[in-house]
């Protein structure tokens, strides 16, 4: 190796000085001999950057100069990675081509592929694309036929009921060869029946658009995730986390184990305003468990299927759809408001994750978890601030079409405003809005459907009248409808709120005024009046007493005291209390008006709703045709628990033994009067005030007298 030494020699002077230079020149290189060669390497395996000392000694030992050591090592340095460079592009090269070659490879396979089925050439598309394609263009048509169709009734006076109905088909549907047949001979079960055969819309509710970011998926799947474990734990687990309460049996959540088990970094428990709601109920469900995964999935089924519990929803974004075609894996974005059938119980309004998945063969679970929406001003704001931690239900599949539910529901409730006196023991105790109340109302709609498959008339029928199973099927959809418009009206979507009129020393009038255009509602201005008035007596017997006819008289005052006779009946499940009546008041000047009547009864509460319908409707309805177009206006009386013991309904009795051992009750009066046909009148005129005032304060006060009730 030669390197630039730091002196020369003298020159000679009969060179001349371009002979001087060009000698110098020639000296300033020479070649390191083999010896510090190999030295100047031992070194440099050891240490690549010596410092000054190091190169210091190697001068003195070597016979060179310091500069010189000091470039022999850049030198050096350079050159090994110039080594390495050239090592990794060869090796690059040659892995580019053994890919390029595999590529190559691959691709004339790919030419020379044949369909193992058929034989054929390969598909150039994915079939699953194409099948969701074929789908939505099929709603889309439906969509248009349904419009049609409409347009068309209107002009010839009647419904078009010459096609069959055609049922929507979402994305990642099951398959509706799934559907349950309960468990009975015959045929099964007619879809149009069940709750989301109707195309539900909320026209009134805004539509917001999301910008979704991919980050933002992953954090939800995160949520839903760790949600679906803790549910999982939470349904499956006894003590420590649940104990049976002394007094009613119920499961009871222990807080503090809770927060050891599943710590959460930000718990608002801390607040001194927030309180936990948690419960935990099981049952059976005579409906199959793919059946059910559906209906939880499908917004609109939701709806129809809980219309006392859940007053509007809407699915926001749909996150991720099923795996191959099923419910499992779906992640969707929902917002939903609950409520108590009262005018004095504000909404709960909740942003939330719902997520399905299969955990085995014939098992499921479905969790609801809170998640916090940035956007503003998308709905009204509610006096109840609610965030749902991890709740939901385990469906496992039984013999004979049959489910086994075990529901969840826990929430941390922050109320903005002060909690009505009456119903501040039934919310505080979480009956409300807990799991019962969700599974009993899910049991008693179940068998409402189950009847169907039912051939023939029960020994409860009055027969000669519903002569087809198509009439029975035809009065079954005008009372569900019935019952969905009568929950509506008390906490309706068309932001309409509720105004005091009348505030007696017993109870307060709440009215609210709206236009009705939907064909199934009276045209016109429509003034809903309702009342919650609290009685000494059980919730069982102010239903017996409301939904029979033959005591009907007593505190229908439109009746005026004639008697009233049940002329048709149909058994909506195993209570004889569910049950759907045609009736018929006597010495009326309206003989040709009937009274259409569904009451129902579960675990957590009670139902009696009414309208009056024109006779020609009702044979319409009991001879299998088309309901949709048949106006209604229900009526009726809600009826929940209070919530107290029985000492404290004996107290607020004034030591009468009416209503002990099964506490009182809490009846919600309400009733919905066509005020003008005219949709632009829509004003609350004093006459109208008053006639409200008059007919539920006379209903109330007749109530009271029948049942023995202290005015006071």
């Amino acid at each position: 190796m030669e390197y630039g030494g730091g002196g020369g020699g003298g020159a000679s002077s009969s060179g001349g000085g371009e002979a001087t230079d060009a000698s110098r020149k020639k000296k300033r290189f020479h070649r390191h001999t083999a010896h510090q060669i190999q030295s100047l390497e031992s070194v440099f395996k050891e240490c690549p950057h010596p410092d000054e000392k190091i190169r210091l000694q190697l001068s003195r030992d070597l016979g060179l100069a310091p500069r010189q050591i000091k470039f022999w090592f850049q030198n050096r340095r350079t050159q090994l990675k110039s080594q390495h460079e050239r090592a990794d592009n060869s090796a690059l090269r040659s892995e580019n081509d053994r890919i390029r070659c595999e590529n190559i490879a691959i691709r004339e396979a790919i030419k020379n592929v044949i369909c193992p089925s058929c034989g054929g050439p390969p598909v150039t598309e994915d079939t699953y694309f194409d099948e969701q394609k074929l789908r939505m263009e099929n709603l889309q048509l439906k969509e248009e036929l349904d419009k049609i169709s409409s347009i068309a009734a209107k002009y010839m006076g009647r419904p078009i009921s010459q096609l069959p109905p055609v049922q929507p088909v979402h994305l990642s549907s099951l398959n509706l060869m799934s559907m349950p047949n309960f468990g009975l001979t015959g045929p099964s079960l007619d879809l149009d029946l069940l709750p989301g055969s109707s195309t539900s819309t909320f026209p009134n509710l805004p539509c917001p658009t999301f910008n979704i970011s991919d980050m933002d998926k992953s954090l939800m799947a995160d949520i839903a995730g760790n949600a679906m474990e803790e549910l999982i734990r939470l349904l499956q687990t006894n003590e420590p986390l649940w104990t049976k309460s002394t007094t009613d049996g119920r499961d009871v959540l222990d807080i503090d184990k809770y927060g050891q088990i599943f710590p959460k970094a930000n718990s608002s428990l801390k607040n001194p305003n927030v309180r936990v709601e948690a419960s935990r109920q099981s049952g059976v469900v005579i409906m199959n468990g793919l059946a059910l995964v559906d209906m939880f999935m499908d917004v609109n089924k939701w709806v129809e299927f809980f219309p006392t519990i859940v007053s509007k929803a809407r699915t926001l974004e749909v996150i991720s759809c099923g795996m191959m075609g099923s419910r499992s894996s779906t992640l969707q974005l929902m917002y939903a408001e609950q409520q108590v059938l009262s005018p004095l119980v504000p909404t709960r309004q909740l942003y939330f994750l719902r997520f399905c998945q299969q955990i085995e063969t014939g098992s499921w679970a479905i969790v609801d978890v809170s998640y916090d929406i940035t956007q503003e001003n998308m709905y009204p704001p509610s006096s109840c601030k609610v965030h749902k931690l991890p709740s939901g239900c385990l469906i496992q599949d039984m013999p004979n079409g049959y489910s086994k539910v075990t529901w969840l529901e826990h929430v941390e409730v922050e109320e903005k405003g002060s909690i009505h006196r009456l119903y501040r023991d039934l919310i505080f105790s979480g009956m409300a809005f807990g799991a019962e109340r969700w599974l009993g109302s899910l049991q008693r709609l179940c068998e409402r459907y189950a009847c169907l498959m039912v051939s023939g008339n029960s020994s409860r029928e009055l027969g000669g009248v519903i002569q087809s199973p198509e009439g029975k099927k035809s009065m079954m959809k005008v009372a569900e409808r019935m019952v969905s418009s009568f929950c509506a009206s008390i906490n309706p979507s068309n932001g309409h709120q509720w105004n005091n009129i009348s505030t007696l020393d017993e109870f307060e009038v709440r009215a609210t005024l709206q236009k009705c255009t939907d064909p199934g509602q009276p045209n016109g201005v429509v003034i809903s009046a309702a009342s919650t008035i609290w009685l000494p007596v059980p919730p069982q017997h102010v239903f017996n007493f409301l939904r029979d006819e033959r005591t009907r008289p007593q505190w229908d005052v439109l009746s005026n005291q004639n008697p009233v006779q049940e002329v048709a009946h149909i058994a909506n499940g195993s209570h004889p209390g569910n049950s759907i009546s045609v009736l018929r008041a006597y010495n009326t000047s309206q003989n040709n008006m009937l009274i259409l009547q569904e009451s129902c009864i579960d675990s957590s509460g009670s139902l009696v709703v009414y309208s009056p319908v024109d006779l020609q409707s009702i044979n319409i309805a009991m001879s299998g045709e088309d309901t949709t177009y048949i106006p209604l206006l229900p009526s009726g009386f809600t009826i929940s628990p209070d919530g107290r013991g029985s000492d404290e309904a004996l107290s607020m009795n004034n030591g009468s033994t009416m209503g002990a051992g099964g506490g009182g009750s809490l009846v919600t009066v309400v009733f919905q009067i066509l005020v003008s046909s005219l949709s632009s009148s829509a004003k609350m005129s004093p006459e109208s005030v008053n006639t409200v005032n008059n007919l539920i304060g006379n209903t109330i006060h007749q109530i009271k007298a029948a049942l023995n009730c202290s005015t006071s």
